[in-house]
């Protein structure tokens, strides 16, 4: 992989990670338009990297409030604190278990399957839409709807599905106040990425070394100052615009990734 193809492909992460537009399968589509194409183990561990470090910017800019919950939870009382913990833990069950068992099956659609990226951007858009229609609310994020939100999360490991659209849309059909949707679509995913980054450090599936270690360096970096410039500017577009401009965005590149795997 190429150093500015590297740092392309971070920008892209930084800057679709925090709209619900699918990181991944702009990811994806970048790697094909670029010709950045690698085998899937390659692929995925750069798609890992990039979103450890969007993970990172997250942690940064919603700082505030990751030290209001670690402050709460070492309080060791059953407070609001503890429980919003204990619903982002439930939140990452279905996640964990997919990314454990199904791993090597996922694999496969990181491999430049654009026509599949395509499709599940159609998917994105379409819950997007219907997550527009539903009424505004000021109700909280329940266990219940944790476990649910994490179901979708789940299903957004696929690229083309959008993590974030498909939480914030999981969250508000289910009757979430769509500013709590958001803020705890963007907490619920950084102990997951933390997680599979330990995970794959443990198990010697990370291997820097040479060009690629300075690639995957400069994506890592690139991201970050994306992620950290779309977090504190483009959170409160996520929250507050309508969700149809971005379901209209990914039914566009949906369909125009559909006809560039067929036709291109």
């Amino acid at each position: 992989m190429e150093l500015i193809d590297a740092i392309i492909l971070g920008i892209i992460q930084g800057l679709t990670e925090f709209l619900p537009v699918s990181s991944s399968g702009h990811l994806e589509l970048g790697k094909a338009i670029l010709g950045a194409e690698s085998l899937p183990e390659e692929s995925l561990l750069f798609t890992v990297v990039l979103h450890f470090a969007t993970a990172l910017s997250t942690i940064v800019v919603f700082r505030k409030d990751v030290w209001e919950i670690l402050s709460g939870l070492f309080q060791f009382k059953w407070n609001e604190e503890t429980q919003f913990s204990l619903k982002i833990i439930i939140s990452m069950i279905p996640a964990a278990l997919v990314g454990f068992f199904l791993e090597d099956l996922l694999e496969v659609f990181f491999d430049g399957a654009i026509i599949i990226v395509g499709i599940m951007l159609l998917i994105t858009a379409i819950l997007l839409y219907l997550a527009d229609l539903a009424k505004t609310t000021d109700k909280g994020v329940s266990y219940r709807s944790a476990f649910v939100i994490g179901m979708a999360q789940a299903v957004a490991i696929l690229p083309g599905i959008s993590r974030s659209g498909a939480t914030i849309s999981a969250a508000v059909l289910l009757g979430v106040d769509k500013s709590k949707s958001a803020r705890f679509s963007f907490l619920m995913v950084v102990p997951l990425i933390l997680g599979k980054m330990a995970k794959d450090l443990l198990s010697g599936d990370i291997d820097f070394v040479g060009d690629q270690a300075i690639a995957m360096g400069a994506g890592f970096v690139a991201a970050f100052i994306a992620g950290l410039a779309a977090c504190t500017w483009m959170i409160k577009l996520v929250r507050q615009s309508k969700l149809t401009y971005f379901a209209i965005y990914c039914l566009v590149i949906g369909l125009v990734a559909i006809a560039w795997s067929i036709w291109g």
